[in-house]
């Protein structure tokens, strides 16, 4: 299927005197969670020494104690989610979760990551 990027903004929920900020990031259907750098979580106001933790497997199985930040939100189009982020790695990675929260959808064949187009105006999920 080969990388797919997408262009999101992220924002600081509880100090709204931070400008949000726009970031190219990876969309990994493998991942759960909203994975960001140390410099974006700094840049978002963010304290990683006094963060939650959280334990993570990577991709080699390896396990990490690592920081847990937010609440912040991201934006994707006409779609926004509020969610947590693990500090992790040098770029930003968009899981599954908060993927689903928004209700997107990966296109295989464009590389892209795509507004679902059954619900193009308002993001749809399953509660039942």
């Amino acid at each position: 299927m080969g990388l797919v990027r997408a262009d999101i903004e992220l924002r600081n929920l509880v100090d709204s005197n931070l400008l949000p900020i726009d970031v190219t990031s990876l969309v990994d259907t493998g991942a759960l969670h909203l994975c960001i750098p140390e410099h974006i979580a700094i840049q978002l106001g963010y304290d990683c020494q006094a963060a939650d933790k959280r334990e993570v497997t990577i991709a080699s199985g390896e396990r990490k104690l690592c920081p847990y930040v937010g609440p912040l939100q991201i934006s994707f189009k006409n779609r926004k989610c509020f969610t947590g982020a693990l500090v992790i790695g040098d770029e930003v990675l968009l899981g599954a979760i908060p993927m689903e929260d928004m209700d997107l959808i990966v296109h295989p064949a464009k590389h892209a990551l795509l507004v679902n187009p059954n619900s193009p105006n308002i993001p749809a999920s399953t509660v039942k």
